[in-house]
């Protein structure tokens, strides 16, 4: 197929990797990666312009919706399921954790990184929230890690 009508992107790595860009907009995969091993996370994000929206393609992931302005006041577990769009509010604190199977998509404004994006880390009893969910959750996945 002439990729003047149609583009096929895929991607079977490890990380988030943007597949397509157009204009304003960016449609990217978030796949398994080291970091995001639930003892690995050690804090939360927020775009200041702009939403994103997550969905799960495959495998399990869970969603860590944090609530507060400035900084981070709860962690609240979001048990993401298969083809529903979960659309993170702008400045809403996020972060989420993903089985070793998983693949989410991501759709966000192109320009979404490191100059529009702000980190708040997670204090002992955020992480344990964290930890422990994603062990109760995703049973067997994290006993070895």
């Amino acid at each position: 197929m002439d990729e003047k009508l149609l583009e096929i992107k895929e991607f079977d790595g490890i990380g988030y990797l943007p597949l397509i860009d157009f204009g304003t907009w960016r449609v990217a995969f978030l796949r398994y990666i080291d970091e995001l091993i639930p003892r690995n996370i050690n804090r939360v994000e927020r775009h200041v312009e702009t939403d994103e929206v997550f969905v799960l393609l495959a495998g399990k992931a869970i969603l860590f919706m944090g609530t507060g302005d400035e900084s981070l006041e709860e962690l609240v577990p979001i048990v993401m399921e298969p083809c529903k769009l979960y659309n993170v509010r702008q400045n809403a604190w996020h972060c989420a954790v993903l089985s070793h199977d998983a693949t989410i998509l991501l759709v966000e404004n192109r320009n979404t990184g490191l100059a529009n994006t702000d980190y708040c880390a997670l204090d002992e009893d955020q992480k344990q929230v964290l930890i422990s969910t994603a062990f109760h959750e995703q049973p067997g996945e994290w006993e070895n890690e």
